[in-house]
C-alpha cells in the first residue's frame, strides 16, 4: 500500500511579507486562487486508489490544514502528526515511518512530498509515482528527480548512474547548489536532475537506513513514538522527548550516503515557488514584461512584477523590480535579489517585530481575527467565530477588552457569569478576569473587539481551557 506523507512546516521566508511564520507558504494562494496545501492534497489523492494521506505538520497549522483539505475533499478523512517543534525533514519522516509501519505494516510504501510546492501536469506526476513505488517495493530509496528546464542555481542536484531499465536510474551522487557556469553545464550534460524533495521508499527500507546512517535520529524519534498517544487523530507527537531530537535533512542525515539510492525523472511542471521571482513566472508577462497580480498602475515600467491585494499600487519609470503589497507591509526588491528577502525578516525577528510572525488578519481554530487599529494605548479587532467555535477559557493580566456584536448570537461568559448577547449589546471584561466566547448558532458571529491596558501582545493570554488543545 502506498501512502502519500505530506510534511507542511516551512516558513517560506523568501516570500514575505505573504508568508509569514504564523500563515507560512502551504496556506498562499496563487494566481488560481488555490493554496500550495490544497494542490498539494489533491495532487496526493489523485496518485493513489484510497484516502490514506498522512500530513505531518505543528499544531499551529493543523486546524487550518484540516479546514483546506475538507473544502477539497469533504467525505476524507486525513490523518496528522503533529510536531511540538520542528526537526528538519529526518525526524519528520522517522516519525511517519513509524506511524505507517504501526498502521500497514512494513513494507507498506510512503510517498513524500513537500506542502509547498507546485505541480502543473498531474498526469506525468503520476507516471513517475507508479515508477517509483515499483522501485521501493524492491527496497529502493527513491528520489523524484525533476529535469532542469534551465540553468538554476538555486537547487541542489542529482546526478543519475547507472539505468534500472524502464523505472529509473541509480543516483551517482547528491551535488549541492552550483554556480551558474557549473550550473550551466549541469544542463547542458542532461545528466543531473533538479533534487525536489519529493521521495518514495518502504517504511521498513527508510527506518533501516536511519538505523545505519543515523541511529541517534531513529533512536530518539522511536523514544518520543514510545512516550506519544497514538490512539487518536491528530497523533501529537510527545514535546519533552522529541526536543532531544537532532534536527536534520533527509538528504544529509541518510540520502547522500545510503546505498540502495535511485532516482526517476519527471516533466511534470514543478516549482518549489521558493522565491518572488518563481511566483512572477506563474502570470501573464505583457508587452513590457510586467506582471501583475491585483490593482496596479504602470506607467513606463518594465520587467516589474506587482501584487497588492488591497490597495492600489502605482510605478513610474521603474525597472526590474518586485513589489508586494499586503496591507500591513510593502516589500520592494530588485527581481534579481528576491533570493535575499529572508534577511528582511531576520532582521524584523531581531527587532521582535510582529509583522515576521502575524498577518493583519490571524487565522485561529475558532475562525480569524482583523487588526483594525494597533496604537501604543489601544488594539481594536475584528473577530468572525464560526458556526460552534468557542474561544478558550482564559484571562489577561494587562489588558481589559470590551466586546461589541455586530452580527449573530454570541453566548459569552465574564467570570461567573454567562449569558447571550445580540446585535448592537456589548459587554466590558476587565483585566484579570476570566471570560470566554462562543458561538452556538448556525451562523458566524462577528464581534468588534477594543483592547485598552499597557500591553497588547498575543502572549499575555493565559488559557485555563481550550477545546483545541492550546493549554
Amino acid at each position: 500500500m502506498l501512502i502519500p506523507v505530506i510534511l507542511s512546516g516551512g516558513a517560506g521566508t523568501r516570500l514575505w511579507p505573504v508568508s509569514r511564520k504564523a500563515h507560512p507558504k502551504p496556506f498562499m494562494k496563487l494566481a488560481d486562487g488555490q493554496t500550495l496545501a490544497a494542490s498539494t492534497f489533491r495532487r496526493a489523492l489523485g496518485a493513489i486508489d484510497h484516502d490514506q494521506i498522512l500530513t505531518v505538520t505543528a499544531r499551529d497549522y493543523y486546524f487550518l490544514t484540516r479546514d483546506i483539505y475538507r473544502e477539497v475533499a469533504p467525505d476524507t478523512e486525513p490523518q496528522f502528526l503533529l510536531e511540538p517543534e520542528g526537526r528538519n525533514t529526518a525526524a519528520a519522516i522517522a516519525a511517519a515511518a513509524l506511524w505507517v509501519r504501526d498502521r500497514f505494516g512494513p513494507d507498506a510504501r510512503m510517498l513524500v512530498l513537500p506542502a509547498d510546492h507546485l505541480v502543473r501536469d498531474q498526469q506525468a506526476f503520476v507516471e513517475a509515482v507508479e515508477k517509483a513505488d515499483a522501485l521501493a517495493v524492491e527496497g529502493w530509496l527513491v528520489c523524484l528527480g525533476v529535469r532542469p528546464t534551465h540553468a538554476e542555481t538555486g537547487f541542489g542536484y542529482i546526478r543519475a548512474g547507472q539505468s534500472l531499465g524502464e523505472l529509473g536510474q541509480q543516483i551517482e551522487a547528491f551535488v549541492e547548489k552550483p554556480d551558474q557556469v557549473t550550473a550551466q553545464r549541469y544542463f547542458e550534460s542532461r545528466q543531473y536532475l533538479w533534487n525536489a524533495g519529493m521521495f518514495c521508499f518502504r517504511a521498513d527500507a527508510i527506518a533501516g537506513a536511519l538505523a545505519e546512517q543515523a541511529p541517534d535520529i531513529l533512536a530518539a524519534v522511536e523514544a518520543t513514538w514510545e512516550e506519544t498517544q497514538r490512539g487518536q487523530n491528530p497523533v501529537e507527537l510527545d514535546p519533552p522527548s522529541f526536543a532531544s531530537v537532532r534536527a536534520e535533512s533527509i538528504d544529509f542525515a541518510v540520502m547522500e550516503r545510503a546505498p540502495r539510492r535511485a532516482v526517476v525523472p519527471v516533466a511534470c511542471g514543478w516549482s518549489d515557488i521558493g522565491s518572488w521571482q518563481a511566483i512572477s513566472d506563474l502570470y501573464e508577462t505583457d508587452g513590457a514584461g510586467n506582471q501583475v497580480q491585483g490593482h496596479a498602475v504602470l506607467v513606463d515600467s518594465r520587467d516589474t512584477f506587482v501584487q497588492s491585494e488591497q490597495r492600489l499600487v502605482a510605478a513610474v519609470g521603474v525597472d526590474d523590480l518586485v513589489i508586494v503589497d499586503t496591507g500591513d507591509a510593502v516589500l520592494v526588491a530588485r527581481r534579481g535579489r528576491a533570493q535575499e528577502v529572508k534577511s528582511v525578516v531576520e532582521e524584523l525577528t531581531r527587532r521582535h517585530h510582529d509583522l515576521a510572525i502575524y498577518h493583519r488578519t490571524v487565522h485561529r481554530p475558532w475562525g480569524r481575527f482583523t487588526i483594525l487599529e494597533d496604537a501604543e494605548d489601544c488594539k481594536v479587532k475584528r473577530l468572525v467565530v464560526r458556526p460552534g467555535g468557542i474561544l478558550s477559557l482564559q484571562r489577561h493580566q494587562h489588558r481589559s477588552e470590551h466586546w461589541t456584536v455586530v452580527s449573530g448570537l454570541a453566548r459569552v461568559r465574564v467570570g461567573e457569569r454567562q449569558f447571550d448577547l445580540s446585535a448592537n449589546q456589548t459587554v466590558q471584561i476587565p483585566a484579570g478576569t476570566l471570560h470566554r466566547l462562543e458561538n452556538p448558532g448556525q451562523d458566524n458571529v462577528q464581534i468588534i473587539e477594543v483592547q485598552t491596558g499597557s500591553y497588547f501582545g498575543e502572549d499575555d493570554i493565559e488559557r485555563l481551557e481550550d477545546i483545541y488543545g492550546r493549554v
